[in-house]
């Protein structure tokens, strides 16, 4: 019923706003079907017992946390042994995404990001997006970061403008973009060189997590790979790096179709 793992050093300091302390208020926040990215707990009796199963009728994360994590998250208020991270902002779907590209004249283009869970690199993803044009971001509900005060920060006001889309399976999401005429390109080593690459149409680059990079079953559901020369004694770079040099080539790629 709940995972047995520790949560991170820093999550606390990163989402303190974005915390609900207390079996009541956590118990009402799941009741009314507020956006609830994941509940710490470190106690599994009374009334403990609800909530996890509540939560895992929503399919929300439930990790096994020390009392003294939770008085540390809650600054030494009144925790009762649980806590929810809550949503900091709204969660788009897949139609806000072809909307706005719709709306802009231009075949959609998405950035998908498998597990990606540093939320610095999560709001400088976003920033990119919207300088670059892309029309939206899809994220994983489960092992990634989600819309956090940090991101916004990071993001400098682009958490605003680009649809952020919260999926629980990343592989269906790529099915549906696919039977909506996307290709989907991972961004993975041993692929094509990406400026050699056709980026044009509906595409979808997938981008991994930073250290594990792309998953091997979403790796496999892609249509090709696009790779990025390396000469360095540094064989990767950042996935906001990774990401932001990407989304420049499409954007080049599209700008010089359109003048020809």
């Amino acid at each position: 019923m709940v995972k047995k793992n520790q949560p991170r050093h820093g999550h606390g300091e990163e989402r303190h706003d974005n915390v609900i302390f207390g079996r009541n208020p956590v118990t009402e926040a799941l009741k009314s079907g507020r956006e609830i990215e994941k509940i710490l707990m470190s106690s599994s009796e009374g009334s403990a017992i609800k909530i996890a199963a509540m939560a895992k009728e929503r399919k929300i994360p439930v990790i096994k946390a020390d009392k003294t994590a939770l008085d540390r998250l809650s600054g030494g208020g009144a925790h009762q042994g649980v806590a929810a991270y809550i949503s900091a902002y709204e969660y788009k779907t897949i139609e806000d995404i072809l909307a706005k590209a719709e709306q802009a004249g231009e075949e959609p283009f998405v950035i998908i990001l498998d597990n990606l869970e540093d939320p610095h690199n999560l709001g400088a993803i976003m920033r990119t997006a919207e300088c670059a044009g892309a029309h939206g971001v899809i994220i994983p509900k489960r092992n990634a970061c989600g819309l956090t005060e940090t991101v916004a920060k990071t993001s400098a006001g682009a958490i605003e403008y680009v649809p952020c889309v919260r999926v629980t399976n990343i592989v269906r999401t790529m099915e549906e973009l696919k039977k909506l005429g996307f290709w989907i390109a991972a961004c993975d080593m041993g692929g094509q060189d990406y400026y050699r690459a056709d980026l044009t149409g509906k595409l979808a680059v997938v981008i991994g997590s930073e250290g594990d990079g792309i998953s091997k079953l979403v790796k496999e559901n892609c249509d090709f790979t696009v790779s990025m020369p390396m000469v360095g004694k540094i064989t990767s770079l950042n996935a906001s790096n990774a990401a932001a040099v990407l989304m420049y080539e499409v954007r080049k790629q599209r700008d010089g179709k359109r003048q020809l």
